[in-house]
Formats: structure tokens, C-alpha cells, sequence
């Protein structure tokens, strides 16, 4: 029993960690400001994890169990390569307009001055989406739906057009949280998908 208290209090901190970095000024998030918040001592933050990056850790973990859980069952459900595509990219939009703090995170935002291994974290987070549109592309091209090309391109590497579609999610990640979250990621999506590909 208790280990289960304590898990649910570990979620707790998470919960309320996230819910300050949806503060649209963007301020830096302290253990003390965290403390105060869930009323407990930073003592008490200390007995569920060993430092504020440890904290940072669980949020990655969550985003990158709930993305990579998104993108698996897509993968798995759909056959086109550019409706995966397609479906992968709405995902993580909408991922970000539904955790407007973990965008914070996504975008590297919240991690500024924190531990560095939090940062190269997410930039492997960002590889491995980007290897996944890579891998749709394939796919797409192997069934004569090669995006964004002509057929003298077809077959062509999909490196940068893999990038581009990265470059253009965390453009829009970012102008959400820079926006305050007053621009939605998903607000131009069904007009700006056909120039995508």
C-alpha cells in the first residue's frame, strides 16, 4: 500500500509540475514555487525524486510514452504510408494544444538552465519522430505515394523532407508557447497538410 501512495503522489508532482509550466509568461519552475504549490516541504519533493531534473525525467518519460504509444498504434492500424503521415503529424499537434506545459518541454523551453541530459533527451526524441516520418515516407514512396515528389524524385532519399516535416511540428509547438497558447498548432493543419506534401 504504501508503495502505491507513493507512486500516486510521484504522478501528483508531476501533475502539478506540468500544470505550472502552462504558465503562458514561461517563468522558471523552482522547487520551492513546486512545493508551495502541492503544500508540502521541498524536503517532501526530495523523498519521490532525487532532483528537479529527475522530476523533468518523468515528464519526457510520459511524452514519450504517450507519442511513441500514438504513433505505434498508427503505424499498426494503417497501411498508406502518407495516412500515417498524416494521422502521426495531427497527433502530436493536438498532443501539444491538449498539454499546453508539456510543449514547454517538447520545445526545450521549460529545460533552459536545467540538467544538459535533459535537453539531449528530447533532441533523441525529436530523431526518432523524425525517423518515423522517414520510415512513412518509404513506405509511401514503396506504394506510388511518394510525397512531395515528381516522378523523376520518386525513390529519392527522404532525409530532408523528413526534416522539413519535423522542422514545421516544432514550429508550430513553438509558436503555441510562444503565443502564450493563444495559436493553436492544429489552427492552419487541414489548409497547410496538402502544401506538406
Amino acid at each position: 500500500m504504501p508503495a502505491a501512495k507513493r507512486g500516486e503522489r510521484r504522478l501528483q508532482i508531476l501533475q502539478v509540475l506540468a500544470q505550472m509550466l502552462e504558465d503562458p509568461k514561461g517563468e522558471k519552475v523552482t522547487t520551492a514555487a513546486l512545493a508551495k504549490q502541492l503544500g508540502v516541504s521541498e524536503a517532501a519533493l526530495y523523498r519521490h525524486f532525487a532532483s528537479k531534473a529527475q522530476m523533468f525525467e518523468g515528464l519526457i518519460e510520459f511524452i514519450e510514452q504517450t507519442v511513441f504509444g500514438l504513433v505505434n498504434k498508427i503505424t499498426a492500424e494503417e497501411e498508406s504510408g502518407l495516412k500515417q503521415l498524416h494521422a502521426i503529424l495531427a497527433s502530436l499537434l493536438g498532443f501539444a494544444e491538449k498539454n499546453p506545459g508539456m510543449t514547454r518541454v517538447l520545445i526545450g523551453d521549460a529545460l533552459v538552465n536545467e540538467d544538459d541530459r535533459l535537453q539531449a533527451r528530447i533532441n533523441q526524441l525529436h530523431d526518432r519522430l523524425e525517423a518515423t516520418f522517414k520510415q512513412c515516407l518509404r513506405v509511401a514512396a514503396t506504394q506510388g505515394q511518394a510525397a512531395g515528389t515528381t516522378g523523376s524524385q520518386a525513390g529519392a532519399d527522404p532525409g530532408p523532407h523528413a526534416n522539413l516535416l519535423l522542422c514545421y511540428v516544432i514550429g508550430r509547438w513553438q509558436q503555441f508557447a510562444k503565443s502564450g497558447f493563444k495559436r493553436f498548432p492544429s489552427e492552419l493543419w487541414d489548409k497547410q497538410w496538402p502544401l506538406l506534401v
